[in-house]
């Protein structure tokens, strides 16, 4: 019997909030149609954020008005910066949130504007209200193991800045490797630390590409126990904040590297690239996925 592996796909989300030009709604709808109809079981939808902080995440209502509730075999979240961005998810019927913060100050301040101890003071009424909900909800470090700003970041800030979120009750902490300069031995000793004191199965990677080191970082994680990584369709994202990043791990090179191991994901890779292709139309540039582009050159 294989060995299961979940995908968290962050395309619509992550993979498309930095887009400068906005993506119509209903681009974005059929895009994850096109997810769904791929198999992927899990869907970080959008983010509830003030219009004026993300503009392309102003329609989240929409989106989530036309997922949501009508799906019996997807598990949609989304991301909620504050109590009143969790208030509008409970309100169309999001049964999983998640939370962001990182192991960098001043990372942070540049992105939420507050120190770490303070985004996770601010996340305090979530985790009460979520309890009360019976909501699950997941969190984002970011910069575990380098920061634009603050250069390398010391393990042992990762590991008590993911003690707290665990105290707090997240059910999985997703593991951001936010700029893309982590090598594979690098993410070993990050992990060799978390791992001596938490289960793997509380852990999700979350790689980026920006020094073509993703594929590379997963198969250190998979080593290490890890069976749970978010992806992005064709690769699309990448921190705003970091010179030349080049966007998420791509969900067809995780793909291909699990199905090539012998991973059960349940995830059709055929179906996945004909997501990639659709919204690679509407943004006017190439996507970065390597198996992608090899993929579609194929079928040529």
């Amino acid at each position: 019997m294989k060995e299961k592996v979940k995908i968290t796909e962050v395309g619509a989300r992550d993979g498309l909030q930095n887009e400068k030009a906005f993506i119509p709604t209903n681009v974005k709808i059929e895009f994850i149609k096109k997810l769904i109809d791929a198999s992927l079981s899990h869907i970080e939808l959008t983010s509830f954020v003030k219009a004026s902080s993300i503009p392309q995440l102003a329609d989240a209502s929409e989106v989530s008005a036309h997922f949501v509730r009508q799906s019996i075999s997807q598990e949609f979240s989304c991301l909620t910066p504050n109590l009143q961005g969790y208030k509008s998810a409970i309100e169309h019927g999001y049964k999983e949130v998640a939370v962001f913060t990182a192991a960098s100050n001043s990372f942070t301040k540049k992105n939420i504007n507050k120190t770490i101890e303070e985004s996770i003071q601010a996340f305090e009424d979530i985790f009460l209200e979520a309890s009360k909900n019976n909501v699950k909800v997941r969190g984002y470090v970011s910069t575990i193991i380098a920061c634009p700003y603050e250069g390398w970041i010391d393990p042992d800030k990762v590991l008590g800045v993911i003690d707290r979120l665990l105290d707090k009750g997240v059910y999985e902490v997703s593991l951001g490797e936010t700029i893309g300069k982590a090598i594979p031995s690098q993410v070993e000793k990050l992990l060799n630390l978390i791992l001596k004191k938490h289960p793997a199965k509380l852990f999700a990677g979350h790689f980026h590409d920006t020094y073509g080191m993703g594929i590379a970082n997963t198969s250190k994680s998979l080593e290490m126990g890890l069976r749970s990584f978010d992806s992005s369709s064709g690769g699309l994202g990448g921190c705003p904040y970091a010179k030349g990043a080049s966007g998420n791990l791509a969900t067809e090179d995780l793909l291909y590297l699990l199905d090539t191991h012998g991973y059960e994901t349940g995830v059709d890779l055929n179906k996945i690239v004909e997501a990639s292709q659709y919204i690679e139309s509407f943004l006017g540039r190439k996507l970065m996925s390597k198996s992608y582009q090899a993929l579609l050159a194929s079928k040529i």
